[in-house]
């Protein structure tokens, strides 16, 4: 123990005598970490941290000596490692004295890279003062990069996720879904989000950002399909790609058609591209509501107005709030204005609106510039055409949900809306009817091609089968409804072929009959077998028309009772063992998204918008960003807690309301 008249060395240090001594030179070595040096009557004392020796500590005898202490210190070699490791010794008002502890520079490095990608920090956090103070207060041994550096620092962790991704995709035994979508920067330039859906050895969903490629004008069918094929074939994929979900423009119904020509090349393609083009489901409802708006855009003018009008300066709010509370109306919501590229928010609008209906005419009373009040027959129109839209509102939610559904729930939505606009088209309003058969013109005009993937989903679910077929269709095509039901029939059967045949499953016994490629066939007599000739008496007698496939019996069994909790996922990860090759195709087919979009985004019929702080980034360095970010995430997967708080892609639409992706 020292001694009461010992000091500290610490800057400037002090005798026991109380004079003064110059600042002493800093103690660089690493066997400091054990010992604490002090002065005692002018003497340089070095005191053992673990036994408390005391040894001398004159420069000109060295520290061999301590080094030598510390490898036969017994106390020290008692200590747990993990309170060697931390050895931390609490000073008092938050000052907190760790030893043992290693600092590495680039490890600190690579954590600070990791976090600007992860939580979209911009590349200048690294200039900020504050957070450069910030820095020095945790580790004052650490030396802030420069933002050249750490944009280097990124880079190389894409990189090398980059190929960690690239690996992992060319051993995924399943096929993989690809959706695409462009987004400008506010430079205008153009870039492809590709994004490919997959269901792992698991049976978990997944998604990953796999390029973010800025794509030169002009953005024609030939430059889309190019960028698009690039990827596909540096990636290995063009051999595993299902189905690609667009967006319903020209450029993109030319750019699958050229891929399927190329990808028909080498006959890998589903139903020989039958349903390889998906059309994207959150952006046909957009123009199919958006149709039906526009018919009644008279009808919801005034209210529009009158709306604008009470929520553009905050005293006409208030005003507008006092008068609710006269009236004993809640004021839970604010009135809200809508956006026209955005159709929810004319939604929002109404629906808001409609419960303070009261509030207007009497706020005319007061306000003379208040011109334009809402009749009640157009409050009326507006509860109506607000309830119409609510089933919109709810469908657009759950197909661009983050985590989205499995495909076999998008099948039944999409014939409730058809039997919605029918049932519309019978109301007594004329105007609903006329938006009716608006809506439906667009309906059939969109929906013909990607229904076929929805319905074939919706027959592998064990609770519908093709129960859900004979129940929807004759209410979609009256009496072509037998005849639709058959094409949908059969192109499961001809998936099931195809599966069969690329596999090994196809030259083996199934679990309940035998398959296409029975070894019945080859059966010959056997004289040392008397029954043999039994066995080719059964073989001739039985036709081969009463083979049964795994999907003959798959659809006789009985369907499951719906229950609102049944995870189709699991159920088809457990009977994998009696349909094997139905398990394969439902681990497909089921890995495919309907829509390009997520959350708020999929209500806006503007473009995805580039945000503003990473337009100025060199398309190289964003691509980085975005890819590294939505792969990081995925090794964050593991922790419940922090993929819970994942951040989403920020976005803006055209009118610079900040979106979420």
């Amino acid at each position: 123990m020292p001694s009461a008249g010992s000091t500290p060395i610490t800057g400037s240090t002090s005798t026991t005598d109380g004079t003064l001594i110059s600042k002493r030179r800093k103690l660089t070595s690493v066997v400091w970490n054990d010992f604490d040096k002090i002065i005692e009557d002018g003497q340089d004392y070095a005191i053992c941290k673990h036994c408390k020796g005391k040894l001398k500590a004159d420069s000109k005898n060295g520290t061999k000596h301590l080094h030598v202490h510390i490898d036969r210190c017994m106390k020290r070699r008692n200590v747990d490692i993990r309170q060697q490791l931390l050895a931390v010794e609490r000073k008092g008002h938050g000052k907190v004295q760790i030893g043992g502890f290693t600092f590495d520079q680039e490890i600190s490095r690579e954590k600070l890279a990791r976090a600007i990608i992860l939580h979209e920090y911009p590349l200048s956090i690294v200039d900020h003062l504050g957070f450069r103070e910030f820095a020095t207060s945790l580790q004052p041994l650490f030396k802030m990069v420069s933002r050249n550096t750490i944009k280097g620092d990124i880079m190389k962790i894409y990189e090398v996720e980059k190929d960690k991704m690239i690996s992992y995709l060319e051993k995924l035994q399943s096929r993989v879904a690809i959706t695409t979508d462009m987004w400008t920067s506010n430079q205008k330039k153009g870039y492809m989000a590709i994004t490919v859906h997959y269901i792992d050895e698991s049976w978990l969903l997944h998604h990953h950002i796999v390029r973010f490629v800025y794509v030169p004008p002009p953005h024609t069918k030939e430059v889309l399909s190019d960028v698009l094929m690039d990827f596909l074939l540096d990636w290995n994929m063009d051999r595993k790609v299902s189905t690609v979900t667009v967006d319903n423009c020209s450029s993109n119904d030319g750019m699958i058609n050229i891929l399927v020509e190329k990808l028909s090349l080498s006959d890998s393609l589903l139903l020989n591209g039958k349903i390889f083009h998906m059309r994207c489901a959150a952006h046909v409802l957009n123009l199919i509501v958006k149709e039906g708006l526009d018919v009644i855009e008279v009808e919801i003018e005034k209210i529009r107005e009158s709306v604008a009008y009470w929520s553009a300066t905050p005293s006409r709010m208030e005003k507008f709030e006092d008068a609710a509370r006269q009236l004993r109306i809640p004021c839970t919501k604010k009135l809200s204005f809508d956006c026209k590229t955005r159709w929810n928010s004319t939604y929002l609008m109404l629906s808001i609106a409609i419960t303070y209906k009261d509030v207007f005419p009497r706020l005319k009373q007061r306000e003379k510039y208040y011109m334009v009040v809402p009749s009640e027959e157009e409050w009326n129109m507006a509860k109506e055409i607000c309830g119409r839209l609510k089933l919109f509102y709810n469908i657009t939610e759950l197909f661009s949900g983050r985590n989205y559904p499995t495909a076999n729930t998008f099948f039944i939505k999409v014939c409730e809306i058809k039997e919605a606009l029918y049932d519309w088209l019978i109301c007594s309003n004329d105007v609903v009817k006329t938006m009716a058969a608006s809506m439906l013109q667009k309906f059939d005009k969109y929906w013909s091609g990607c229904h076929i993937v929805m319905a074939i989903a919706a027959i592998f679910d064990p609770r519908y089968k093709i129960k859900i077929l004979e129940f929807y269709f004759p209410l979609m095509y009256g009496s072509e409804a037998s005849n639709e039901i058959e094409k949908i029939r059969g192109m499961c059967y001809e998936l099931l072929s195809e599966y069969q045949a690329k596999s090994n499953l196809g030259q083996k016994t199934s679990s309940y009959g035998t398959s296409s490629g029975s070894t019945l066939l080859e059966l010959n007599y056997d004289e040392q077998d008397p029954l043999s000739k039994f066995d080719l008496f059964v073989h001739s007698t039985t036709g081969e028309s009463h083979t049964k496939s795994e999907l003959d019996y798959y659809l006789e069994e009985s369907i499951l009772p719906r229950n609102s909790n049944f995870d189709v996922l699991s159920w088809w990860k457990t009977n994998g063992i009696k349909y094997p090759t139905l398990q394969m195709i439902v681990r497909d087919i089921y890995a495919i998204p309907v829509s390009t979009v997520a959350s708020e985004s999929a209500f806006s019929t503007g473009g995805r918008v580039v945000s503003k702080h990473r337009s100025r980034l060199h398309p190289d360095t964003l691509e980085a960003l975005m890819c590294a970010q939505s792969w990081l995430w995925k090794e964050k997967e593991g922790d419940s807690s922090i993929h819970d708080s994942q951040p989403q892609l920020t976005m803006m639409d055209e009118n610079d309301d900040l979106l979420m992706l």
